[in-house]
């Protein structure tokens, strides 16, 4: 008998935690993020539509105030990961602002060494996934845009 009633504790404790569980994760929801898209100050002069249609499709939603906040972008955790990801890729670099940021400046090279896009962002974003010609493209296109070398 003491087993039964040790396993009928257990079954208890896993639905009383599995409760507590889904009430934690229910209540991180009411926690705010900043998903916001600050205005449109500026827009490169783009040396060609080709590189603005590479540089939406791989690189906007994280240095520009132009970001598409998916479905899962609302979820927290998630949302907090994400949000931050654009915070920091706009602090670096990013086309809507005046002077672009410090970023800039190493923008091509990190297109054609591949550190950009990110690798956590292709899963969800394959459209993002640049072909070794695209990357070539993409940062010849920043360099002319932005004046680099």
């Amino acid at each position: 008998m003491p087993l039964s009633w040790t396993m009928f504790s257990m079954k208890k404790a896993l639905r009383n935690l599995f409760f507590v569980v889904v009430l934690v994760f229910i209540g991180i929801q009411f926690i705010p993020v900043n998903k916001t898209n600050p205005p449109v100050e500026n827009e490169p002069n783009w040396n060609s539509p080709r590189t603005k249609e590479l540089f939406t499709r791989a690189c906007a939603d994280c240095h520009s105030n132009e970001t598409v906040w998916p479905w899962y972008a609302k979820i927290y955790p998630v949302s907090a990961w994400i949000a931050h990801h654009v915070e920091e890729g706009r602090s670096d670099f990013n086309i809507n602002e005046k002077n672009y940021g410090h970023g800039v400046d190493e923008s091509a090279e990190a297109v054609e060494e591949g550190w950009m896009p990110l690798e956590s962002y292709l899963p969800m974003h394959p459209e993002a996934k640049l072909t070794p010609e695209e990357r070539k493209e993409l940062a010849a296109g920043l360099k002319a845009t932005f004046g680099l070398d």
